[in-house]
């Protein structure tokens, strides 16, 4: 096994007695394997991040100079990570290497955020002060649609706050993970960051073992209640970003040719991967048929393949179980009456392809509408009037982002600002930056990532009482 897929702990290279395959989705055969960490070998890493964190707790300036250090290597390796990332998660190469780049830019953007200290009385009587401590030993969890990009969400603040980490990707997508970890061991002192890889039941054990103190996890509603669960027994702390099932509203002064890209692009993104990616359209009568043809026109002329491919667009699914999942949701839309004006297929041949689909005629109640579907399929709702859409946008246990578009900027504001989500947006989706707090409402999300926030929520606040008397 190439020493960059093994594991890291303790700031060594650790291998396993198992291994499991990853699949490549663009044909559908093992690629590489990855080691499937033992029990003990958790352990191990949970020893070594407990034994790293009083003195990686105690030199701030480190951990800043760190993090400046770890962008950097994601900067110089962006092309060497991205092909990792494209082969093991199927995304086009340039959006491979695009993720990556996004990796550094959140690492340098947390190397530089400021740790408060508040004054809040200093008089005769006493100086009292309110400041952020780290909480210890991290266990971080992260899904396979964005595997490097969301393990650095939770890495950079959680470093730079003074906490050290246990991080587990997906099995569907240990690699990049896996190749980061073994990039940093140069960069982070001995037990600061660890990485193993393994199934679910990995993460279980992450979850119920009793040295993290906090828990951040990135995947679906159904496995974070897990999460949750395991938890609370130990009052650990958690922040779980979960599913999203997110509305775009477009009002009746909106232009369909002018709007169509936007929304396609929202909608596709990473083929649909994405948990705040537009899963439903709510759309005007009149406007309807227009916009229809138009996101139909633009599916059509989408070129899918291997993303290792020049020109491709869009690769395939990551992996089996979400490529049937898909299929079986567009073909339950497509008996219950719906219309495929684009798509609505498997594409022939090896790997995960599905084509991109668009689904006309469908409305609420079709699982396709009502759930996550998580891949290439847009369902288009026809709505009488703006109540009525922002009813059923929000009729939804859940409240991840959103999106509402119009040629009066101010009345769209007014009704984004009606959605029941974590993020609003006016005439433009998928919107994110490092700055800009990231999280849900509802069953979408407990606490939030990125900015400020999100370093907060690696830490605990602490009084500072000092008496003058």
């Amino acid at each position: 096994m190439p020493e960059d897929f093994s594991m890291t702990i303790g700031g060594r290279a650790a291998d396993a007695t198992a291994t499991f395959g990853v699949i490549d989705p663009a044909t559908g055969e093992v690629a590489e394997r990855a080691p499937d960490a033992s029990p003990a070998q958790l352990d191990a890493a949970m020893s070594a991040a407990e034994a790293a964190y009083p003195g990686w707790r105690g030199d701030e300036a480190a951990r800043r100079e760190a993090l400046l250090a770890a962008a950097d290597i994601m900067f110089a390796r962006s092309e060497e990570f991205g092909r990792v990332l494209t082969l093991e998660q199927g995304k086009p190469l340039r959006d491979a290497i695009r993720e990556v780049v996004g990796a550094g830019v959140w690492l340098r953007y947390f190397a530089g955020l400021e740790l408060p200290r508040e004054v809040i009385q200093d008089d005769a009587a006493a100086l009292v002060e309110v400041v952020r401590r780290p909480m210890g030993v991290v266990a971080a969890i992260t899904p396979w649609n964005y595997p490097l990009l969301l393990a650095v969400w939770k890495l950079a603040p959680a470093l730079l706050a003074g906490n050290t980490v246990v991080l587990k990707p997906s099995p569907f997508t240990p690699l990049s993970s896996l190749m980061l970890g073994a990039a940093l061991r140069d960069v982070l002192p001995p037990g600061v960051l660890n990485v193993v890889s393994g199934g679910d039941a990995l993460g279980a054990a992450m979850t119920a073992h009793d040295v993290p103190r906090k828990i951040s996890f990135t995947g679906s509603v159904a496995t974070g209640r897990r999460v949750a669960a395991a938890a609370a027994p130990d009052l650990k702390r958690v922040t779980l970003e979960l599913g999203g099932n997110d509305p775009a509203i477009v009002l009746d002064d909106a232009d369909p040719a002018a709007v169509a890209d936007r929304l396609f692009a929202a909608a596709f993104q990473n083929n649909g991967q994405v948990c705040s990616a537009i899963k439903r359209v709510y759309v005007p009568d009149a406007l309807y048929a227009d916009l229809v043809d138009a996101l139909a026109e633009r599916a059509r002329a989408a070129r899918i393949g291997n993303g290792m491919d020049d020109g491709v667009q869009y690769g395939p699914i990551n992996n089996r179980p979400q490529y049937e999942r898909v299929g079986e949701l567009v073909a339950d839309a497509l008996a219950g009456g719906a219309r495929a004006a684009a798509g609505g297929r498997p594409v022939d041949g090896p790997g995960y392809f599905f084509a991109p689909t668009i689904l006309a005629d469908v409305d609420d109640g079709a699982r396709i509408v009502d759930e996550e579907q998580f891949g290439p399929a847009l369902p288009i709702v026809r709505y009488a009037g703006v109540e009525d859409a922002l009813a059923r946008a929000n009729g939804t246990h859940f409240g991840l982002s959103g999106s509402v578009w119009g040629a009066d900027a101010d009345r769209a504001a007014e009704i984004a600002g009606r959605l029941e989500c974590g993020t609003a947006w006016v005439n433009t989706h998928l919107a994110l930056a490092p700055h800009q707090p990231f999280g849900g409402f509802k069953h979408s999300g407990v606490g939030v990532e990125n900015g400020p926030w999100g370093l907060y929520g690696f830490t605990e606040l602490q009084v500072v009482h000092r008496s003058k008397n």
